[in-house]
């Protein structure tokens, strides 16, 4: 047992250097200077009488020490921050700095309908929001770079609360002159043999295409996956596939159809649920379920006009 307790700056230092792999990049992304970086390190090993970093030319390399400690490091950094902003909430009320990952193809069109919300219900909440791939925010999340995720499901780690938001359906889009456009009413079996373009594999939404696809019949352009929404949409403007698109970009974007036709495919429940995702463990469990509703309460409001579920 050590002696001496290791400083939460010096657990902080330890976790960037972890992540930054090199003493100067970790010492530029602390703004400190590299011997001060190097001097809290030894100081942390030294207290701890472990080495926890493998020094060399091509950078810093966790030993298995290291490793080890990790994750206990980001943990203990998490708890202090909660036990900050958990008395800065008694002071003044629900606030703090947390950062919020979204999905590119989710944070514009719903983010917009939010933000000013929950700005005016907590007036010292500031959300910094980065956007990323959903494995890349899981890990973020996981790994504490991230306190928050908005997220379509699948979405499922033991380590991980999701609070469900609602859910938002995906409905079929084709060119105005295609062969279905011409249907009164499009039944699944019309699918059968079709192109559908889909965003890359990254994305939830193409293990749903790609099921559906299956279960139908139809084809995955796997030649033309999309790399946006935008994406998908012009594709299907130049005639190289149908696809389905969330109501919630078809609302925001698709104001004139653009020789698009955005049709229900009868019997076909094809939907996203959208979630809020935290570490199980976080101490600002019970302000993220008040988000949550909140959140759940502002969609309801801005986006009345969009076929959502609840």
């Amino acid at each position: 047992m050590a002696l001496n307790t290791p400083t939460i700056k010096q657990l902080k230092y330890f976790v960037s250097l972890a992540e930054s792999t090199t003493f100067r990049g970790a010492a530029e992304r602390l703004n400190i200077s590299q011997p001060t970086l190097t001097a809290q390190i030894y100081s942390l090993e030294k207290t701890l009488n472990l080495t926890l970093i493998e020094r060399s030319r091509s950078g810093a390399t966790l030993t298995p020490a290291g490793k080890d400690l990790l994750g206990n490091a980001r943990q203990v950094i998490e708890q202090m921050r909660g036990f900050m902003d958990q008395a800065d909430m008694i002071n003044r009320g629900p606030g703090g700095t947390f950062r919020v990952g979204v999905s590119p193809t989710v944070g514009p069109y719903l983010l917009p309908h939010i933000l000013p919300g929950l700005q005016d219900a907590y007036s010292s909440l500031k959300l910094y929001v980065r956007e990323n791939m959903p494995k890349k925010l899981e890990l973020d999340l996981l790994e504490g770079r991230l306190d928050l995720v908005m997220i379509p499901l699948p979405f499922s780690n033991s380590r991980l609360t999701t609070e469900v938001l609602f859910h938002e359906p995906l409905q079929l889009t084709i060119p105005e002159d295609h062969q279905l456009a011409k249907l009164k009413k499009i039944q699944t079996h019309h699918l059968s043999g079709q192109n559908i373009l889909t965003l890359e594999e990254e994305y939830s939404s193409y293990h749903q295409i790609e099921f559906l696809c299956r279960e139908l019949g139809a084809n995955i352009a796997r030649d033309y996956e999309g790399t946006s929404l935008d994406a998908l949409r012009q594709m299907v403007m130049m005639k190289m596939g149908i696809t389905f698109l969330p109501e919630l970009y078809i609302h925001s974007e698709i104001h004139h159809l653009q020789n698009l036709s955005v049709r229900k495919v009868e019997q076909l429940q094809l939907y996203r649920t959208h979630v809020l995702a935290w570490r199980i463990n976080s101490p600002n469990r019970s302000f993220y379920r008040q988000l949550a509703e909140l959140i759940r309460s502002l969609v309801k409001s801005n986006l009345s006009k969009v076929n959502l579920d609840f």
